[in-house]
């Protein structure tokens, strides 16, 4: 009997490793690691829903690489409402307007800043997040996400409610944006400026400890 190539390699070689070596088990894939939860936004009030006026002027778009923080620099006024102070707000960001040190501020496009805080801890959407903001002080916020809180903090405190929106906020933006705890500053950092104030200054350590965490 005439055997076949495979079965004479079988019957003659074998001794020698011709035979088929058993196929070794694929160990199984690890399962990916699992994505880190969603940090949700905090409520936004749009700026639909507080009556805002389109920009008066072409504005430049830019990518966030840091948050910036800021005060009013103006007293909290609990008299007035949320959509009040942003439409004032607005209206003096888009006019030509007298400054405390005496200069004058020329119209901007819009408000400067693109979230703003009230004392009740309410955030607005102020200027919208892809367009660069304004400054009257001598530094460039190309690529800054600027957030203001209402009040003046060289003389008044934040309110807890503000505080709260405010680290929820900083933790929902620095993940959103991809921003790491060095780059959560304040205004001062830039500018020479008492810009946030003092009582507001001493909660950056905790707000760059929730950056990314």
């Amino acid at each position: 009997m005439r055997l076949s190539a495979p079965l004479l390699c079988l019957a003659l070689l074998a001794p020698a490793g011709c035979a088929p070596r058993p196929v070794p088990a694929v160990p199984p894939r690890p399962a990916p690691a699992a994505e880190p939860p969603a940090v949700p936004a905090p409520p936004i009030v749009p700026r639909a829903a507080w009556g805002a006026q389109p920009p008066v002027a072409p504005m430049q778009r830019h990518a966030i690489r840091r948050i910036t923080i800021h005060h009013t620099a103006s007293l909290q006024r609990p008299d007035r409402t949320l959509q009040d102070k942003l439409r004032g707000l607005q209206r003096f960001s888009q006019t030509e307007s007298p400054l405390a040190d005496g200069r004058t501020k020329p119209p901007w496009p819009d408000i400067p800043y693109h979230y703003y805080v009230d004392l009740e801890g309410r955030i607005a959407e102020a200027r919208e997040v892809e367009y660069a903001g304004d400054s009257n002080t001598a530094y460039d916020p190309t690529g800054h996400l600027l957030i203001v809180l209402e009040g003046n903090f060289e003389i008044e405190y934040p309110t807890a409610p503000q505080m709260e929106s405010l680290r929820r906020l900083v933790r929902w933006a620095s993940l959103r944006w991809g921003v790491p705890a060095e780059g959560i500053g304040k205004h001062n950092d830039f500018a020479d400026t008492a810009c946030p104030g003092d009582h507001l200054e001493v909660q950056l350590p905790r707000l760059r400890e929730l950056a990314g965490g």
